[in-house]
């Protein structure tokens, strides 16, 4: 099927302005009237079998009563010991004054709390898929087959890949696109495809996008956001960082969702629920 086209009427909306109205107590309770239970922070690496890249992620996380924010960020960017300074802070002032990966991470913790996708999939408005039981390859092979499945495309569509990942590179192949990678940290995938540092090379190339809740991290999510829909091309967002923030934008130029919730699938071996969100006109 072909790309969909879609409508680009109205400004782009921006994480800041999502901020503002969730300060002002238009998402749910007033932020000012809760409290950060817990920020911790996580620092791992992974090399799957057959590649030749060591992933190397780091996450800070906010816990708001049963609920969690995440966010991935670059080496150096924030410090561990903002883990003692912020738990048992008042989430307004971490939305207000935080480090911008804090300030998602709770963004996120906040409108998980409001609906959480568990939820969501029992409203009907997301579809869960149960990751299976096994090693990294097998369950991040069935992650980004769930997140390529989300594309709707034609034969040898152009794919902007923004934050790459080598089994979504196969994954969007086997879907029948031609993959264009982006990556601040690559220079190649594991099959020696280039991988540019260009992010406005890609969006003019691409007809359609997949970017990582990443850039929600490194403040580019906006620009890719209004790119897309002035360019009327499907966006689809794979997020563990800000997943619940990304659904935020669902109709508004984001057009599907792969949102993982804390804890992600790379930390455990069982079954695992990510949730996949489609809008009425589909990716």
């Amino acid at each position: 099927m072909p790309c969909a086209r879609l409508p680009a009427t109205t400004p782009a909306p921006t994480v800041d302005a999502l901020v503002e109205a969730v300060l002002a107590g238009e998402h749910g309770p007033l932020p000012s009237e809760l409290v950060a239970t817990s920020v911790f922070w996580i620092h791992h690496g992974t090399r799957l079998a057959g590649g030749d890249t060591t992933y190397l992620n780091q996450y800070v996380l906010v816990r708001l009563g049963d609920s969690f924010g995440g966010c991935a960020f670059e080496a150096g960017e924030i410090d561990p010991v903002i883990c003692r300074d912020s738990s048992g802070a008042p989430l307004d002032l971490l939305l207000r004054e935080a480090p911008r990966p804090l300030r998602i991470a709770a963004l996120d913790a906040y409108l998980s709390a409001a609906r959480p996708h568990r939820v969501a999939a029992e409203e009907g408005d997301a579809e869960p898929v149960t990751l299976p039981t096994g090693t990294p390859e097998v369950r991040a092979r069935a992650r980004d087959a769930a997140i390529a499945g989300l594309l709707d495309i034609e034969e040898g569509a152009k794919v902007g890949l923004i934050g790459v990942v080598n089994p979504l590179v196969a994954a969007i192949r086997e879907r029948g696109g031609e993959p264009l990678p982006c990556d601040f940290n690559l220079k190649t995938t594991q099959w020696g495809d280039p991988v540019t540092d260009d992010m406005h090379e890609v969006l003019e190339r691409a007809e359609a996008v997949v970017a990582t809740g990443m850039t929600l991290s490194n403040g580019s999510f906006d620009t890719i956001l209004e790119r897309c829909r002035s360019r009327g091309i499907p966006l689809v967002v794979y997020a563990q960082t800000g997943s619940a923030v990304a659904r935020a934008f669902l109709g508004a130029g984001v057009t599907a969702l792969s949102a993982e919730p804390f804890p992600f699938s790379q930390f455990s071996a069982e079954e695992t629920v990510l949730y996949r969100y489609r809008t009425v006109s589909g990716a």
